[in-house]
């Protein structure tokens, strides 16, 4: 029997147990379901459909790609710049707020695992989450395509996560949910990978209207 390092190491970074918080977070399902925009897994998958072809193709994957490939030098100043881009194309105070708390406990956890330049590059690292990922996913020799298409699966599963505790959905139901998602995914990393450079950028409104209210929602079980 064979291992591959690699391997080994995405699902390492995937784990739902890696200490960032993801748990934590709804990304706006929580008063989407309040107000009753989200009822059923018929509606969940119409939401996450949505931004699957807007923010996650349009945005995330594509500067994880580029914030990977300025990890391969490293290119510190094109981390930077591609980590800002990122900030600033999340539309809420709540989603910026998500990036920088989770970038920081990858940052530490990273340091920790004494990774590779980690530790003089925590401050930039810290910054956002996608950006210690991309750094972290380069570092341990984790191909590109295959630490975009786990990154976007950690993002699936957080937040039908999220929605099987608020809904509520049977365990089943959001395994089912996954699995027809699961199925886009390859499509959306080919057209994201497709973009030019001033092509990436998305936007998902009701995803903005639902974040910046969860700010103010009376009660959550969710961050903000």
């Amino acid at each position: 029997m064979t291992t591959d390092p690699a391997l080994l190491r995405l699902l390492h970074l995937v784990s739902p147990s890696l200490p960032t918080g993801a748990f934590t977070y709804s990304q706006g399902i929580e008063w989407a379901v309040e107000c009753g925009w989200l009822r059923d897994v018929g509606d969940l998958e119409d939401w996450l459909r949505d931004q699957l072809r807007t923010t996650l193709t349009g945005v995330d994957l594509p500067l994880l790609a580029r914030l990977y490939d300025a990890s391969l030098t490293p290119d510190d100043r094109a981390l930077a710049d591609w980590t800002a881009v990122l900030l600033a194309s999340r539309e809420t105070r709540e989603l910026r707020s998500e990036e920088a708390n989770r970038g920081r406990a990858l940052a530490d956890l990273l340091v920790a695992l004494a990774v590779p330049g980690a530790a003089e590059r925590k401050a930039l690292l810290a910054r956002t989450q996608a950006t210690g990922f991309a750094y972290a996913a380069a570092n341990w020799h984790i191909e590109r395509q295959q630490a975009l298409l786990g990154y976007a699966w950690s993002w699936l599963e957080n937040l039908v996560l999220a929605a099987i505790k608020i809904i509520p959905l049977g365990q089943t139901q959001g395994q089912q949910t996954l699995s027809r998602l699961l199925a886009t995914l390859p499509s959306a990393l080919d057209d994201a990978l497709a973009l030019k450079d001033d092509a990436v950028g998305a936007s998902a409104p009701a995803l903005a209207i639902a974040s910046s209210l969860h700010e103010t929602q009376y009660t959550r079980l969710f961050r903000s």
